[in-house]
């Protein structure tokens, strides 16, 4: 394994290199259609172990032992501090069920944190450490046309903007989606991610079980040993070409 796609060897190096300044990216969904119950969270579960699986010793702030409005201190344990700043509030609903409008924890708690889509304050999330990766749950969005894109920034400098997929609105209310990004190169590390969405006519979205990683807790598998030959057999390809042009 290694941290940041860090490479072993020449070869390695130019199989990283078409991916540069381009964000690894998780992502399911899980569509509902019914505001006043659960759905299961499949798709959605699958993706944040898939983002997980390239990360160790990271946290995750589920909002369980929070309460109120921003600004409001949130804990990652070993991946460092944040405040979440701007509209939102903490809300709740009964264990197993949603709060009769679509919105609920993931997975299986109690609390979440809500936001009015297209406020002119939006909320967003200021990090202590430079960061790498980010995950989260979206529950509810889009079932009245809302959209949401995350903006990243590194002190003060956007460095990506992020779309974020949700379902189709006629099956959105109540539905899950799960969110995760990891950084492929130190340019595009960041301190602070604005959560902005449209207004969406009245779309409220609720968000849950924020992840954070710094670049020392990413880990990445290298290109399988078959990648790595096919590669040096280019090289070595490129290398009797010249050789004959000599």
């Amino acid at each position: 394994m290694s941290k940041f796609l860090t490479s072993m060897a020449c070869a390695a190096g130019l199989m990283a290199a078409g991916s540069a300044n381009a964000y690894l990216v998780f992502t399911g969904i899980d569509a509902n259609g019914n505001s006043g119950v659960q759905v299961a969270s499949t798709n959605s579960t699958a993706a944040e172990n898939s983002f997980k699986s390239n990360l160790v010793g990271v946290g995750t702030e589920n909002f369980e032992s929070r309460s109120g409005v921003a600004p409001l201190a949130l804990n990652f344990g070993a991946a460092g501090t944040a405040t979440l700043n701007g509209a939102g509030s903490v809300q709740s609903n009964s264990p197993g069920a949603s709060n009769g409008a679509g919105r609920y924890s993931v997975p299986g708690g109690v609390r979440f944190w809500e936001v009015d889509a297209g406020g002119s304050n939006p909320f967003q999330v200021d990090f202590s450490n430079a960061l790498a990766a980010f995950g989260f749950y979206g529950i509810d969005l889009g079932d009245f046309g809302g959209t949401l894109t995350l903006e990243l920034s590194n002190n003060g400098t956007v460095v990506s903007t992020q779309v974020v997929s949700t379902a189709a609105q006629n099956i959105a209310d109540g539905s899950i989606l799960y969110f995760g990004l990891i950084a492929e190169n130190a340019s595009e590390e960041f301190n602070r991610i604005r959560f902005l969405s449209t207004v969406g006519s009245g779309d409220v979205f609720a968000f849950d079980s924020f992840t954070i990683g710094t670049k020392d807790q990413v880990v990445r598998t290298l290109p399988e040993p078959t990648s790595l030959a096919l590669v040096a057999s280019t090289l070595l390809g490129l290398g009797l070409v010249r050789r004959r042009r000599a």
